[in-house]
Order: C-alpha cells, then structure tokens, then sequence
C-alpha cells in the first residue's frame, strides 16, 4: 500500500476521563500527510499536537474516528513501529550505558545498524559516544536521540520538538538531516516551536488549535497570501491619499524624511505590481520590503480560529 497517505486520520477524538473532569484534546481531527513529505504540525502547548502524535505511535488509542500509518492500522505495532523513527522533545533513556552502547543495541533491535552510519551522524553532532548518557547535558542527551531516530533511515519520522535543548548551530545539522531524509524519499511529521527550522524543512503545515486544524496549507502558498512589511523613501511629498488605489496595501502611515520628503509604510498582501506602478510616478530612493516569517503567518491564522 505504497501509494496510500503515511498518515490520514478522519474525524479523529481522543477525551481523557469521563463525566465532568473529562477533557477532550482532538475534537474531530482529518489530516493527511503525504508519503515523502515534510509536514510541519504548528500549535502551542494544549492545542493537541502530542496527543496526535501518540496516536500515531500507538501510545494511546482514539476514542472515535479512524486512524491508517503507512497503510495499516498502528495497533499493528511491531510491523509498523519497525518502519518508523521517534523522537520526543525530551530523550530518556537508562543513563548508566554509554551512548555507543545504546545506539549499537538498539542498532540491533532495527536490524542491523552498520556501526559506520552511527559515527558518521555522532560526528555531525559532535556527540561523544564514550561517555555515559547519565553524565550527559540534556543537550547531549537530546542528540543521542536525533542520532537513534535518524540511524536506520525509516520511511515515517515522527519528531515531537525534537531540537529542544540544541544550541543554534546544532539546529542547523538537525535542519539538514530533515532536508536529507526528505531527498531520500522519507515522511516526516514534525511538531516544533522553532519556526525558522520549519519554514526551511516543510513542504506543508497544519496549524491546529484546540484539537481541530485551523488550516493546512503549502508553506509557499501561506508566504504568498501573507503581508510584507513594506517602507518607500520618497525625494519629494507624498501622502497617503496617494495610494488609494492600491488595495493590496494597509496599514499605510506617510511621515517626514530626515533628509526631506517622504517615507511611507505600510502592509502589503500578495503581488507588489500595483504599489510598485503607483510608487514609480514618484521620484524614489529607498525601498524596504520584509519577507513575512512564518511565526507571523502562524499567528495570523492562530487569531482567526479564535475570532471565529
């Protein structure tokens, strides 16, 4: 069943407890995630993100709806669970064994790890393999478990805020592993709270929140429908009147240049051609327009589902 979704849940609910305490984290749930691609899952914490991912893993079981990983049901846990990689937020493991010793036997458990594959991301890592996982920073302990998840090159990656605790750089080697594994013909599904390593590793990005999807949608695509912050110095005045017309731009403010004529700012939303044709019957010497982040895009959307 190669050609079925690495994941597709339909009208999925999970409720803890029973009577007045319960409380219900997924409310209906439909998601699919493609084979081969990298979807990012956005939401902060208590929106129903891990609780998904349980799922997934077989950790816990719906309450209602139906749920398929890789083609077949995840109650199929030895099947299924051999083709997958996981990684939570916080690694924990027995710390008296050194991380050669742990990454070797469970080397074993997936078949047979060549021991050359494990070096070569440790290196990548700067993870020394020696010491103890017990003696290790939870930094250090966190790239044992990017190393375990990554080793066997499984089709389906879950990876629950899987660079907490990494510094920056180390973000960055965790960023290419993704975008290899993604080369290489692999899923990842991946929760993060660092959006800049979301915006550079996903293909698409569910954003949910109180256990529903607020929206799905390409990474490239929510860019585009995004604003630009945008800021035009002008040799002469102008005012806002001016640009009326141009309806793709908001929020617009005109004040005085330093060194005479205008500045204009504003918010501009998807093609910049009719602020540009607007702008050129002026004499301009500056212009400023930011690509909209994806922690903006994110909370834009955020604010909606609340409004609604």
């Amino acid at each position: 069943m190669a050609d079925s979704p690495a994941i597709e849940a339909e009208g999925l609910i999970k409720r803890y407890g029973s009577g007045r305490t319960a409380k219900t984290a997924l409310t209906g749930l439909d998601l699919t995630v493609e084979r081969g691609e990298v979807f990012g899952f956005l939401g902060p914490n208590g929106a129903g993100k891990t609780t998904t991912i349980r799922l997934v893993l077989d950790l816990i079981r719906p309450t209602s709806g139906r749920l398929a990983v890789l083609g077949g049901s995840p109650r199929d846990a030895v099947a299924t669970r051999a083709r997958m990689g996981y990684l939570a937020g916080d690694f924990v493991v027995n710390g008296r064994q050194t991380g050669r010793e742990l990454l070797t036997y469970l080397g074993r458990l997936r078949g047979g790890v060549p021991a050359a594959r494990i070096d070569e991301l440790a290196g990548r890592l700067d993870l020394d393999l020696s010491r103890r996982i017990g003696s290790l920073s939870k930094g250090n302990r966190q790239k044992v478990g990017v190393v375990q998840a990554f080793m066997h090159s499984p089709e389906l990656l879950i990876l629950d805020e899987p660079t907490s605790g990494l510094d920056p750089f180390l973000q960055q080697q965790f960023v290419e592993l993704v975008q290899e594994a993604s080369a290489n013909g692999q899923t990842v599904f991946m929760s993060s709270h660092v959006l800049s390593e979301v915006q550079q590793t996903c293909h698409r990005v569910g954003i949910i929140r109180d256990g529903s999807l607020v929206t799905v949608a390409d990474v490239d695509q929510l860019r585009e429908q995004a604003q630009r912050r945008v800021e035009l110095v002008f040799a002469t005045t102008v005012t806002a009147d001016d640009f009326a017309a141009v309806t793709e731009l908001r929020d617009v403010t005109v004040t005085d240049s330093p060194a005479g004529g205008s500045i204009l700012r504003g918010h501009l939303s998807g093609s910049p051609d009719s602020l540009i044709k607007a702008a050129a019957r002026y004499d301009v010497t500056g212009l400023l327009a930011e690509e909209p982040e994806l922690e903006e895009l994110f909370f834009s959307y955020y604010e909606r589902g609340a409004q609604s």
